[in-house]
């Protein structure tokens, strides 16, 4: 609640004209041209427990500092005495980390409305819930290391409300007739607040509810689709939260698969991946009773029960006592003797013994299904990096998991794809050039080494080395092979870099033939890299120019309606669009014909792209650019078996799959080329209608100067299968051409 001018005790009628000079001042903050005398607080009759675990303050209505508190309220403050406290002039917003006095000031308004309303008009009403209602802050307190989370009540119905001056009353000119239509929004943004007064005490009560809070955050933490335990950052988070929640220095993550142990063991934020442990390993261990006995598990003295490699490396570690927390797939039909379907189990280790308790034990039992959840999510699914348009489905089914409900399959049903590429023409060919040059750099320094030793003393085996380097080199330079970007650099290691010593006892040429070979190689690669690296280079600032530029255009996309889009990075990108009503319920045609087109333009944008940083930086490298079109609709599911978000269902839908993976390396029936050319879009498609929508595209992209207005087009040869495939192709204007206005050509 704001709280615009404090009152005086004695107050003189104020204008409309005065009211406004003080407009942002809140409970905390007092005009320095208006002094103002205590305020009337009525009869302290406000009783407190000062014995209750139940936090209370009593509170100055006018000002908000705190009067008087109960003793756990200043023990876990830490503000001092309770005799002293009314001296310190203390407020809500000074305790509480992320209590500011703009909350508080709104708290207060929105509790001083309905008394407004009681005390000045009669008007009670029956749905003043904001008096009940709670609130959770933060607290920094002296008893412990980490912030403390408490929730607490404002009680107000004992404070009374008056009008100072009522010509300035903004209320009577309302209908206080009609009580219904006197909104709270309304009233808190009309009435004037410096023309009440407040007489009464103000009580505030509070709960520490760290402990259930903590579990909270914890539970939204593990079962969010964008998290994963086996995110670093992710990992840190969690173990610093159960740390603070249980107390412990240590968490252990055990994560169980093909009867072997995986351990990460998190201590200062810093996680660690220890050795793998095996079945018969762990037979002796707590582990083992643990995953038996299918509950929480308290192991107070680490130091008496040690029978495993595993528990010797805790105890090591600093931890002397332990709690297990096994987490099953399925908890019925356990069988004691089988670690059974263990998805795995979470281990917290403390520095002392019998740190946990049963409090630990009802907390652990409260965090099992999101656990289960964040192991399943770890070890089996793939529900991190979920895409925003459909995090919602995924978070519907996490929801439905924490609660034990079987895993559901997340299906989407009747969605249009829309799929594209930007492929660097001719990197394989560039990438290649790039070997070659480099390894007949290396062979040629590693062939002067050997003639400078053979300088100083012929011997028969360097002459035969000397065959087999200019051998290679007269190879190297007709052709180079896959393999001989490894096979080369061997030779080279086990042939010729393992007498080095040798060739430094050979006179000065074959020392410095020796440092120059060392000085020409990257210390990382081990061997020269030089052109590789400029391919590199030249390759990571197309794809890099071409995904922003496509990463712009999609937040517009977005905005035309949210779509589930993927896109990846290798010789150019690719990118996979899916939309339909499944995905988002307000879907239409509409929508569907504008993010087609909106593909094109983003496609030719990225297009350009290419085109100014070929002119910038003399790059030999063409992109060329693909649409495939497709009417009919497929759908698509999460498969937690494999490493992609989605993939197709049924037989008819494996169609569009299989052309989406060959289609860019197309050929034309007629003249035997590829259907994709550098610098223009090819754009695929198998019935009349779909071209019919894809031609109109096009004279909007002509007349908006994307593309020309010659159109050439053919028949895709039959892949793997699928025939009928037609393809047309523009080519694709530079930003600074002059648009025409022609219309299309019909073919």
């Amino acid at each position: 609640m704001l709280w615009v001018s404090p009152p005086l005790r004695n107050p003189k009628p104020q204008s409309t004209t005065m009211n406004k000079s003080h407009p942002t001042l809140t409970p905390l903050q007092t005009p320095n041209s208006e002094p103002t005398e205590t305020p009337d607080l009525g009869d302290s009759t406000t009783d407190l427990e000062p014995r209750s675990k139940l936090l209370q303050a009593v509170l100055n209505p006018d000002d908000l500092t705190i009067v008087r508190a109960n003793d756990w309220f200043c023990e876990l403050t830490g503000v001092g005495s309770v005799q002293d406290l009314a001296s310190l002039g203390l407020s809500l917003s000074e305790l509480f980390l992320d209590f500011d006095e703009e909350r508080q000031t709104q708290l207060y308004r929105r509790h001083l409305i309905p008394l407004v309303l009681r005390d000045i008009y009669g008007i009670t009403g029956e749905n003043w819930r904001i008096l009940e209602e709670p609130y959770i802050t933060r607290l920094q307190s002296p008893l412990s290391d980490e912030p403390r989370y408490i929730q607490f009540w404002l009680r107000s119905q004992h404070l009374q409300v008056e009008l100072i001056d009522p010509t300035s009353d903004v209320v009577a000119a309302l209908d206080v007739e009609n009580p219904e239509s006197l909104s709270q929004a309304v009233l808190e943004e009309q009435l004037n607040w410096s023309n009440y007064q407040i007489k009464g005490e103000l009580l505030w009560e509070g709960l520490d509810v760290t402990s259930q809070e903590t579990i909270q955050r914890l539970t939204q933490l593990l079962i969010s689709p964008q998290n994963s335990l086996t995110d670093q950052d992710t990992l840190c988070q969690v173990a610093e939260q159960l740390r603070s929640l249980f107390r412990a220095e240590t968490t252990v993550l055990l994560s169980w698969k093909a009867n072997q142990a995986q351990i990460y063991l998190c201590q200062q934020q810093h996680p660690e991946q220890l050795p793998t442990f095996t079945h018969q390993t762990l037979e002796e261990s707590h582990v083992f009773k643990a995953t038996a006995a299918n509950r929480v598990w308290n192991v107070p003295d680490l130091q008496g029960t040690c029978h495993t490699e595993l528990e010797r490396e805790l105890l090591d570690r600093g931890c002397q006592s332990l709690l297990l927390i096994p987490l099953r797939q399925d908890t019925s039909n356990v069988d004691p003797s089988q670690m059974g379907n263990l998805l795995g189990m979470l281990i917290l280790g403390s520095d002392r013994a019998n740190n946990f308790d049963q409090l630990d034990a009802s907390h652990a039992e409260a965090l099992l299904p999101p656990l289960r959840i964040a192991f399943s999510q770890a070890t089996e699914t793939r529900f991190s990096r979920v895409h925003p348009a459909v995090e919602w489905r995924f978070l519907q089914e996490a929801e439905r998991r924490s609660m034990g409900l079987p895993p559901e399959k997340i299906i989407f049903n009747d969605v249009y794809p829309m799929y594209g590429i930007s492929d660097i023409r001719g990197s394989s060919r560039e990438r290649n050039r790039a070997i070659q040059e480099d390894l007949l750099t290396q062979f040629d320094l590693a062939l002067r080494m050997v003639e400078e030793a053979l300088a100083v003393k012929p011997i028969a085996f360097l002459e035969q080395l000397q065959v087999d380097l200019l051998a290679y080199i007269e190879r190297l330079s007709q052709e180079v092979h896959v393999e001989d970007e490894v096979t080369a650099i061997h030779y080279l290691q086990q042939h010729i870099e393992v007498y080095f010593d040798y060739f430094r006892q050979c006179g000065e040429g074959a020392i410095a033939a020796v440092e120059d070979y060392n000085d020409a190689c990257d210390p990382q690669q081990h061997c020269i890299y030089d052109s590789r690296k400029q391919y590199d280079e030249v390759i990571q600032q197309i794809t890099a120019q071409l995904r922003t530029t496509w990463e712009q255009w999609q937040e517009q996309m977005q905005d035309i309606l949210p779509h589930y889009c993927d896109m990846e990075v290798s010789d150019g990108i690719d990118h996979m669009i899916y939309i339909g009503s499944s995905v988002n319920s307000n879907f239409s045609i509409f929508h569907l014909h504008s993010l087609r087109y909106e593909q094109l333009r983003a496609i030719c944008d990225c297009a350009r792209t290419c085109f100014d940083l070929r002119d910038r930086a003399n790059l030999n490298l063409e992109v060329s650019h693909l649409v495939l079109v497709q009417n009919t609709t497929v759908n698509i599911f999460h498969d937690e078996q494999t490493e992609r978000l989605f993939d197709v269902m049924g037989t008819k839908d494996t169609r569009y799959e299989i052309v989406k993976k060959r289609i860019d390396k197309g050929i034309d029936t007629k003249e035997g080329k590829r259907i994709t050319q550098p610098g223009m879009l090819t754009i695929v498609y198998s019935s009349e209608q779909e071209w019919s929508e894809y031609h109109q595209y096009l004279r909007y992209l002509v007349r908006e100067g994307w593309v020309d207005s010659k159109i050439e087009s053919g028949t895709v040869q039959a892949l793997q299968g699928v025939t009928g495939l037609k393809y047309a192709r523009v080519a694709i204007l530079p930003e600074d051409w002059e648009v025409e206005t022609e219309a299309l050509h019909e073919d």
